[in-house]
């Protein structure tokens, strides 16, 4: 391991005893309570949240809540995905942190926000690393606008971190649909910009209506099971 990511090591353990963040409801974002300067925070996931040291700009530091789990598996998840443009690179992981290769781009839920055209080519490489992943063992899963980006015209992956569930996940088939039947004929025509509280009602019905349809589908399985 370079000089240059042990100083940064040697950083996020300076950072850690200092750092405050809660995940309250593993189906909200964490809670950044403290982040001490300079660190800037820049993302937060159910159960993670993503900063970076302006010293080190082309690296990112993920960090799981107290409590929650999931970091054995997205170390191995990285493992398997080895080396592939459409996604990031874990340069060390410890302690319930990965290090992780920084990747640049806007995702594609702020994509819709600021009306910024979606070229086709950003859907067609995210399905190109998806059957990638596949092809690796893995399990593409929760992939949706806030876990995918656009960068100069092409699809990356941003969260890798559900992809040993093996659970059937048609989020990204559904974002497809809407990206096809409504976004390139009615939305991108026009450059609308569509606020973030309207896609946060988007987003928790979509929850509600998946939550309700998998209850559904489990009782009628318990009615008609021998």
């Amino acid at each position: 391991m370079d000089t240059y990511i042990n100083r940064l090591i040697e950083s996020i353990h300076q950072l850690l005893p200092r750092l405050q963040i809660e995940s309250v409801d593993p189906h909200d974002p964490v809670k950044v309570h403290y982040l001490p300067d300079p660190w800037r925070l820049l993302g937060k996931g159910n159960y993670a949240v993503v900063i970076y040291h302006p010293d080190y700009p082309n690296q990112v530091v993920k960090i799981y809540a107290p409590g929650r789990p999931g970091f054995e598996e997205e170390v191995e998840v990285y493992r398997r995905l080895g080396s592939h443009p459409a996604y990031s690179q874990c340069l060390y992981a410890k302690e319930n942190f990965l290090v992780l290769k920084r990747l640049y781009g806007v995702t594609l839920y702020d994509c819709i926000h600021r009306g910024l055209r979606i070229p086709k080519k950003v859907i067609q490489d995210i399905d190109s690393a998806l059957d990638y992943a596949r092809g690796r063992g893995l399990h593409p899963h929760d992939i949706h606008g806030r876990n995918v980006m656009m960068d100069e015209g092409r699809g990356l992956v941003v969260d890798v971190s559900d992809f040993l569930h093996r659970e059937t996940c048609s989020k990204w088939n559904n974002l497809k649909k809407a990206y096809y039947w409504l976004y390139r004929p009615f939305i991108s025509p026009i450059k609308l910009r569509i606020p973030y509280f309207v896609l946060d009602v988007v987003r928790r019905s979509y929850r509600r209506c998946a939550w309700f349809k998998t209850t559904c589908c489990r009782l009628v399985r318990s009615f008609i099971s021998p």
